[in-house]
């Protein structure tokens, strides 16, 4: 599968599973934390089909991959020992404070987003159907969906303490523990109650913990230490119970006693402080988050503010720092779009096309490193577009009632007062960016100038404007890309070349110049020539599943290489016997630069005559 090639291919640019501390994912990145960040080669990741863009921040090294992430991290997870289920801890970040919080905060809520977004969602419908009177809190129906709305919720502690555990490096069951006696039952009927509670003479203030953030998290790191003092001495004959036993006996009373109310106190300032911030100017507030919240996530400094927003909730019921970054979301859909509308160029296209669709549930990264980022001026007018939204927000006192990605399948969300001045928000983020950027921040002379080569042909220019002829790399029968059975190549979204169907299990080099790309598995190649031709060479149709079995790799990426030089032996009957489609496109992928691509109208072609001429 080509998500088990590209992650087999990430995790040997990283340096190595010997050489990842730690691996997570988000909703659109891998984040890796290295032993040695100079074992990575971040040419090489940035190279891997698939992989958008490479992000170092935050002490992470982040591999921005896009909606398939998931299935990425799957396949790598299989294919080694990496994974978040290990109780070790992953090393702190190299770096300042600053770094090392981000570093935790991300590990601490990433693993349950999908989750918290899931349940928030859930939960603004049961408001909106409430408000529509399609329910009603007593139906059997509402509260079932509510409890599993709710749930996450309300035991919010229990899958912090386990997402902390795995993060500090403590034990994982005995910090659920922890987490589940500060929301244990009997404790929270003495608090409504209002009773008085000591332990050992001590007095205890009890406190609602269901929903809260900060006290857990504080609890399981304090735990880690002592666990890790503790087993210095205990004998590893009774280590297994006795260590639990005593952080169980001293940290969940001691988190009750002051652990606890600190961290809710320190809840409240919070809450409190956000709240005068943004009560001065909500307008300057959506303006300022508006415009720079894409920034931060540029540097995947984001996560330093995800607890505040946890935060307003736990302690107000709803947060608006939310609706005020939630229309810089849709600025980039929109400017994305706006590029979609602008190019006649098909790569940029392909791009833009599906980043603007995912943008608009959320998802920017795709279009940040693919559009906007890349050519600039469309970031610019996105970032004014989310400026504008975020302050039309913060005129209507919008808010959020539950975590979650702000994108169309989420505005049950935002649902109540201010939801109607949200819709606006978003939508004139969304239009004004897509109108701009088409009329302003886009064209396609942008692209062009964004086409480099590597480095190996720079110290000699090449001189496009001369066009080349292209030779066959195989002996056998010419095909059009359009009867090619893989929609990538024969929608020419790659760019235009031909197919051919080898009679002869060897690929030459159809051209001097540089190997750009070898892959491994030995199915694909790619060349640019002395001329500036950018060529790929993709022996089969879902060959990548072969793992390189019946293919010899005669070359290596970065290798000079001259016409009619063997690239690849393949064992033609063997890999045809299996059921693969041997036919092999010949793509010119740099088909922008050049007015024509003629093909040879020739039916049968031998290694060495003439297949592409390429003309400026």
């Amino acid at each position: 599968m080509a998500n088990e090639q590209m992650a087999k291919d990430i995790l040997a640019s990283v340096g190595g599973e010997e050489n990842v501390a730690s691996l997570m994912h988000c909703a659109t990145r891998l984040r890796f934390k290295l032993k040695n960040k100079e074992l990575a080669n971040k040419n090489q990741t940035q190279n891997i089909l698939g992989v958008i863009t490479v992000v170092e921040s935050g002490g992470q090294y982040q591999v921005v991959i896009g909606n398939t992430v998931g299935d990425v991290y799957k396949d790598i997870v299989k294919n080694s020992k990496l994974g978040e289920g290990s109780d070790s801890a992953s090393p702190a970040p190299d770096g300042n404070w600053f770094n090392k919080a981000v570093d935790i905060i991300s590990g601490i809520f990433t693993p349950f987003l999908g989750a918290l977004a899931a349940s928030g969602i859930l939960k603004g419908l049961l408001l909106m159907f409430i408000a529509l009177g399609w329910m009603t809190k007593t139906d059997g129906n509402y509260s079932i969906l509510y409890a599993a709305a709710d749930s996450i919720f309300y035991f919010l502690p229990i899958a912090i303490a386990v997402t902390s555990a795995r993060k500090f490096g403590a034990n994982t069951f005995v910090s659920l523990a922890v987490g589940g006696a500060l929301i244990y039952p009997n404790l929270i009927t003495m608090y409504n109650d209002k009773v008085d509670v000591s332990f050992f003479g001590i007095p205890v203030i009890l406190m609602s913990y269901t929903s809260s953030v900060i006290p857990v998290i504080i609890a399981v790191w304090l735990m880690s230490y002592l666990e890790k003092f503790l087993n210095r001495f205990i004998h590893t004959s009774v280590r297994n119970f006795l260590t639990p036993l005593i952080c169980l006996v001293v940290i969940v009373p001691l988190t009750l006693i002051a652990v606890g109310p600190v961290g809710i106190n320190l809840s409240l300032a919070l809450a409190d402080g956000y709240k005068y911030l943004y009560e001065l100017s909500p307008i300057l507030s959506g303006i300022i988050v508006g415009t720079g919240w894409q920034i931060l996530i540029i540097f995947g400094l984001h996560w330093a503010f995800v607890p505040i927003m946890y935060n307003n909730i736990t302690v107000t019921g709803s947060d608006t720092l939310k609706p005020l970054f939630a229309p810089s979301n849709f600025a980039q859909a929109g400017a994305a779009l706006g590029v979609f509308l602008k190019t006649k160029n098909m790569r940029v296209k392909s791009i833009a096309g599906p980043a603007a669709v995912t943008g608009l549930f959320g998802i920017t990264e795709p279009i940040i490193y693919g559009i906007t980022l890349r050519y600039r001026k469309p970031f610019l007018w996105a970032a004014i577009g989310g400026a504008i939204g975020g302050a039309i927000s913060g005129i209507a006192g919008s808010a959020a009632i539950a975590p979650g990605i702000p994108g169309l399948a989420s505005l049950p969300l935002f649902f109540g007062p201010g939801f109607a001045g949200f819709i606006i928000a978003i939508t004139v983020a969304y239009i004004f960016s897509a109108i701009t950027t088409y009329l302003f921040g886009y064209n396609d002379s942008m692209e062009k100038e964004m086409i480099t080569v590597p480095e190996e042909t720079k110290a000699s220019p090449p001189d496009v404007s001369t066009g080349e002829t292209i030779a066959s790399p195989m002996t056998g029968q010419i095909r059009a890309l359009s009867e090619v059975a893989d929609e990538a190549f024969s929608s020419e979204a790659m760019g235009k070349g031909v197919a051919i169907v080898p009679a002869e299990g060897k690929l030459f080099s159809p051209v001097n110049g540089v190997v750009a790309n070898a892959l491994r598995s030995g199915h694909a190649i790619g060349i640019v020539s002395d001329n500036g031709t950018e060529l790929l060479m993709h022996i089969g149709m879902d060959t990548v599943k072969l793992k390189g079995k019946h293919f010899k790799l005669h070359i290596a990426e970065g290798d000079r290489v001259v016409k009619g030089q063997l690239l690849v032996e393949f064992e033609l009957s063997q890999i045809r016997e299996l059921g693969y489609d041997l036919t092999t496109p010949i793509i010119v992928t740099n088909t922008p630069l050049y007015s024509e691509i003629k093909v040879q109208p020739n039916k049968e072609i031998q290694t060495g005559a003439t297949l592409l001429t390429v003309i400026a």
